[in-house]
């Protein structure tokens, strides 16, 4: 540590909100360059590496083969899928001297689907699984967290391409047998769930998520099953249609000053029109949105009507309409349409209108409402579905609360935070078939491959760890990715630090990794609370016991301490990092 490039902080940085971010700067580990890019110093280059190295083993186990393409991508790749726009304000894109643009790749789906259609033609050459471990770039509108949200980050992706459905999904279940095994060693508490594909296209998708309370994630589990799923990607089951028949007839009331539910549910329970109360949940909010495709200038504005006790979660929201822009109404966009009036819009306004109306599952045929009229201070009463409007078809993007029924019919759902780590695609063959990827079969015709694209975020895996395993005085690392499996501590002068260098040089002969304070000049304090800080999992205190022939040996995940003869520490230590 004497001549370690290292600094370590006593406060916390101003702009970090998670401890991760925190404690990954104040260790010295990371350091930030710009908003969403960090450098990496030894000790966090260390760390990073181990990872690497965990990652690069198991894709060698399922036969994987590591390449690296390049960062900048000319552009006429991502317009043949369509994600030069669909990919919006998240590209980096450039333009060189000559005009040509380029992009700074946010994944690699084109580049390694026309690496192997330049390479393989016949159905002797696949399967075949590619990776490799980059940095990615993604402008990030708001990135936060330190290196858990950045704009260039380090990322393992890989790709599988096979001849048909049955041998993509054995590329998916490798992949996904070995993430567990990856996250497994990095000692992650993790949950695979069911995803979205979003701009990545194809089908099966599942994520990886790392629990942690201040995950952006939001996930549900199931009280009574395994049903565990992303919130955009929970399908609330459809409610069983009613008979409209002998449902009573809609009527119009006047309802002042009701432009909301609470207020609308009050005038109802007072009115005397009702014989039952009136709850939220009989009232139809009616949400208007505007949404815009990628590449083109006009707006569509459509309405989602769902219970009124729920409301839109803006997640699954974006992700029903991706790769659409979505914005709600401004006041511009209702004077420019009056038949819209703010607060008491009904369905048959934007049905007569021509604006497209989806409703939530909930709103089935023969279901009853109480909604706008379509009238200022008006509310219609015993609207039915079916009957009354007919909805142009249903979007699920209604908030998921804890307590609703799971969707696979068993127990109820609950809610948790995760940080995603990794996600697993059944592409299929939107990329192959873009770049027309045949191969010629056993029977002469050509045959299209078919692609799997799988993730793992390892620059956030590095910050998902300490997220996880940290107290008030670090972080803790798990052995396998730790920057050293033992931390010697020289605390005092001379004899003690020449001592801690002994041990050190002893213990990286038995092939122990080894970082060692030899600081002179430095307190005893400060270097136990560096150590701490650290977060090496296993310390040796060269101090006052050496008068006695002992040294102290202390775990940092548990925090016990052991005092041991001189003579016996390293073949203990040893013993202790081979599991001897």
């Amino acid at each position: 540590m004497s001549t370690l490039f290292l600094r370590t902080l006593r406060e916390d940085p101003a702009d970090a909100e998670v401890p991760s971010h925190k404690l990954l700067v104040r260790g010295g580990y990371v350091r930030r360059a710009a908003p969403g890019v960090y450098s990496w110093l030894p000790l966090g280059k260390i760390v990073l590496d181990n990872v690497s190295a965990v990652v690069r083993e198991e894709m060698s186990r399922i036969g994987a083969q590591e390449v690296l393409l390049p960062s900048l991508l000319p552009r006429e790749y991502y317009e043949a899928t369509g994600r030069w726009t669909e990919y919006g304000d998240t590209l980096f894109r450039l333009v060189d001297r000559k005009g040509a643009d380029y992009l700074l790749g946010p994944t690699h789906e084109e580049l390694f689907t026309l690496l192997v259609k330049g390479e393989y033609s016949s159905y002797k050459d696949f399967p075949v699984i590619l990776y490799q471990i980059q940095e990615k770039f993604r402008d990030e509108a708001r990135p936060r967290a330190g290196i858990l949200r950045g704009r260039e980050f380090h990322m393992k992706d890989s790709y599988s391409f096979n001849l048909d459905d049955e041998g993509l999904q054995a590329s998916y279940d490798a992949h996904r047998d070995a993430y567990i095994r990856i996250f497994d060693r990095l000692g992650l508490k993790y949950v695979v769930v069911a995803a979205t594909s979003g701009a990545m296209g194809g089908s099966a998708s599942e994520e990886f998520l790392a629990e942690a309370v201040t995950g952006e994630d939001t996930f549900v589990r199931s009280t009574d099953s395994g049903y565990a799923a992303n919130v955009e990607a929970v399908r609330i089951p459809a409610t069983p249609a009613l008979p409209v028949e002998g449902q009573p007839e809609a009527t119009v009331h006047h309802t002042p000053d009701t432009p909301t539910i609470e207020t609308l549910v009050d005038f109802f329970n007072t009115s005397g029109l009702v014989d039952d109360t009136v709850t939220a949940a009989d009232t139809l909010k009616n949400v208007l949105l505007k949404l815009r495709r990628p590449g083109e200038k006009d707006w569509e504005i459509i309405g989602i009507g769902l219970p009124g006790d729920r409301d839109v979660d803006v997640k699954r929201l974006e992700a029903a309409v991706e790769p659409a822009e979505v914005e709600m109404l401004d006041e511009d966009d209702f004077a420019a349409n009056p038949f819209l009036v703010k607060g008491y819009v009904g369905p048959n306004a934007l049905l007569a209108n021509k604006l497209r109306y989806l409703v939530d599952p909930r709103v089935v045929e023969g279901t009853r409402w109480i909604t706008g009229a379509d009238k200022a201070d008006h509310h219609v009463m015993n609207l039915v579905c079916g009957r009354d409007f007919t909805p142009d078809g249903t979007i699920d993007v209604a908030d998921v609360r804890d307590g609703d029924p799971s969707p696979d019919g068993h127990g109820t759902l609950y809610t948790a935070r995760g940080i995603e780590i990794g996600h697993v695609f059944q592409l299929g063959r939107k990329y192959t078939d873009a770049f027309e990827v045949d191969a010629l079969g056993p029977d002469g015709k050509p045959k299209r491959v078919t692609m799997g694209s799988y993730g793992i975020g390892v620059s956030r895996a590095v910050a998902a760890i300490a997220e996880q395993s940290y107290d008030d005085k670090g972080i803790i690392w798990p052995r396998e990715v730790a920057p050293a499996d033992v931390h010697v501590v020289g605390t005092g002068k001379g004899e003690q630090i020449e001592v801690a260098l002994r041990i050190a040089e002893e213990l990286e002969a038995k092939g122990v990794r080894v970082l060692v304070d030899d600081r002179k000049g430095v307190s005893p304090g400060v270097k136990f609370t560096d150590a701490e800080l650290l977060g090496i999992p296993t310390a040796v205190i060269v101090g006052k016991g050496l008068a006695q022939g002992v040294v102290e040996l202390r775990d940092r995940a548990t925090g016990e301490r052991e005092e041991i003869a001189l003579d016996a520490v390293v073949e203990k230590v040893t013993d202790i990092v081979t599991g001897a």
